[in-house]
């Protein structure tokens, strides 16, 4: 019996929210002198990771993109089609959780001059797009090939939204994880760990669960057709 991804997505659903609570009232916060907000600071842990979940989907939804739209593949437009739904919703998870730390950091929730702020705020466009045009336009190859070329695109951004606190560092802060220059406590890293570990089981759950139903409603999209064509 294969593993439905409903259930995948239900496991790293439960961790992230392990992983919250433990955030906010296990974890240690970080030294009162290197932030405004000490204790803003513990949405760090569902931030960050819901920013690398983000950051697999744009790269499954690249992956899926080029091979639909050179192979034409349909495994690969279910793909498309999953990813740009999960990185729509996680997107918008790191972006909310964002400008909560930010509004109390900063006194802002964003800042139009950051570089890696506004290029992972593209990236969340970019996703909305594909998921509301993909809704609003009749299925074809046409406008496969046009969703399926924003995507491969688009995923330009990815790599310069991971450069950008190192280039141009406004805002944002840098990494402060695998870098000689940053660190962690060890209690820290832990929960960080788990919320990496379950933000990326959720993106997988979410996927194989969205692939599934993409071919459900393709199926049943087919069917109508079908039988509008024999009631004529």
């Amino acid at each position: 019996m294969s593993i439905r991804g409903e259930a995948v997505a239900l496991l790293g659903l439960a961790g992230a929210g392990l992983t919250f609570w433990l955030g906010m009232t296990w974890a240690p916060s970080v030294s009162i002198d290197a932030f405004k907000a000490p204790e803003a600071q513990r949405i760090f842990y569902w931030h960050v990771p819901s920013a690398w979940a983000a950051m697999l989907a744009f790269g499954m939804l690249f992956v899926g993109s080029i091979f639909w739209f050179f192979k034409r593949s349909e495994w690969a437009w279910r793909l498309h089609v999953a990813s740009s739904e999960a990185g729509l919703a996680t997107g918008l998870m790191c972006v909310w959780s964002g400008c909560i730390w930010g509004a109390a950091e900063w006194g802002v929730p964003w800042d139009w001059t950051d570089i890696r702020l506004n290029t992972f705020a593209m990236l969340t466009l970019l996703s909305l797009y594909l998921v509301l045009g993909r809704r609003s336009q009749p299925d074809g190859v046409e406008t496969r090939d046009t969703f399926a070329a924003f995507g491969m695109y688009g995923f330009v951004l990815v790599p310069f939204t991971y450069i950008a606190t190192r280039l141009w560092q406004i805002r944002h802060p840098g990494p402060v994880v695998a870098t000689s220059e940053g660190s962690l406590n060890s209690d820290m890293g832990t929960v960080l760990l788990i919320g990496a570990i379950s933000f990326t089981v959720l993106i997988i759950g979410h996927v194989m669960a969205g692939m599934r139903l993409t071919k459900l409603e393709l199926r049943l999209e087919d069917l109508q057709n079908r039988y509008e064509e024999e009631s004529r």
